[in-house]
């Protein structure tokens, strides 16, 4: 089975969003998350929230991005698990069960949303029309079967500080030296 988990290919969703997903929390749509409020007031980072994320359901935070990822019945159990405790705690929940079913349709939800290969980046876009909630999803498949690459990757290089005085890059000498 396939469900979503957040990712983060920048440092974006940090500045976007109120509270920022971390990238590999398990991920729902989270559009119950704006139910009880008037999408036509929301201001500033909670409308980016409503307009373009989807739920982190560890730390409520919100991502832009999520990507299809292999997932075992363990983990949709856990993940049905945390999101029913969530449920109750942070948004109302009546009771365990009302919980429990809530979080079940959610996560079906989720799962339906995996219907493309494994890796697939989703992105959510979410509007109110004629009073109702209305979410379309937009897929992002990366090129030749390749997964996703991030916006900046380091190599760590073993045995750097050897490195002979002529192998040495000082940026801040080079900086000064431009700004002269």
């Amino acid at each position: 089975m396939k469900l979503l988990r957040t990712i983060r290919l920048d440092s974006s969703d940090t500045f976007v969003f109120e509270r920022a997903a971390e990238p590999g929390e398990w991920a729902v749509s989270g559009a119950f998350a704006f139910w009880p409020a008037d999408p036509a007031t929301l201001e500033g980072k909670v409308r980016s929230a409503f307009r373009g994320g989807f739920l982190g359901v560890q730390s409520l935070g919100w991502s832009t991005l999520v990507q299809i990822v292999e997932a075992s019945a363990t983990d949709r159990a856990r993940l049905v698990d945390m999101l029913s405790e969530q449920l109750q705690r942070h948004f109302g929940a009546p009771d365990v069960a009302a919980a429990r079913a809530a979080a079940e349709e959610e996560v079906a939800f989720a799962e339906s949303l995996c219907s493309q290969p494994q890796d697939t980046l989703i992105a959510v876009h979410r509007r109110c029309e004629d009073g109702d909630l209305r979410e379309t999803f937009r897929t992002l498949r990366p090129r030749n079967g390749r997964k996703p690459a991030r916006a900046f990757s380091f190599l760590e290089v073993e045995g750097e500080d050897d490195a002979q005085p002529g192998e040495r890059v000082d940026l801040v000498a080079m900086a000064e030296r431009e700004q002269k």
